[in-house]
């Protein structure tokens, strides 16, 4: 839904599972968002194999048995080094966790509208949305 509205009017592209280094680490977010004018690019205009900067949306999907403790502490390690923006995606209980710079997290629920980049103001999603696209 974020490359629909990002990427078809080249305001932003969303990457599953891509590895990026910045700040000295190394992240693999499930998915990370970069705002269109930022993302990397090799001299022939194709995307570069290389990220060095920090996302401007960091999404984290909790699994079973893995620690939302580690998945927050890399979201917030993105917003202290630039991000925008970063989600925490619990399905566990359908809710979705949203942080943002010099803010205290929320916890979304139902049709609550999730706050997303600024430069995407036609994507307007809801934890509900989300989750109901897991149901056939």
């Amino acid at each position: 839904e974020i490359n629909r509205v990002g990427r078809s009017n080249r305001l932003a592209g969303a990457f599953t599972e891509l590895r990026f280094t910045f700040a000295g680490r190394s992240l693999v977010p499930d998915i990370v968002v970069f705002e269109w004018s930022r993302i990397p690019r090799d001299d022939d205009g194709s995307i570069a194999n290389r990220f060095e900067t920090a996302p401007d949306w960091t999404i984290e999907i909790v699994s079973p048995e893995q620690s939302s403790n580690l998945l927050i502490e890399k979201i917030t390690f993105c917003l202290d080094n630039g991000s925008q923006l970063g989600w925490l995606v619990d399905p566990e209980d359908e809710s979705i966790v949203t942080f943002q710079p010099n803010q205290q997290p929320e916890v979304r629920y139902n049709s609550e509208p999730l706050p997303v980049l600024n430069i995407l103001p036609d994507l307007q999603l809801s934890a509900k949305e989300i989750f109901s696209w897991l149901y056939m």
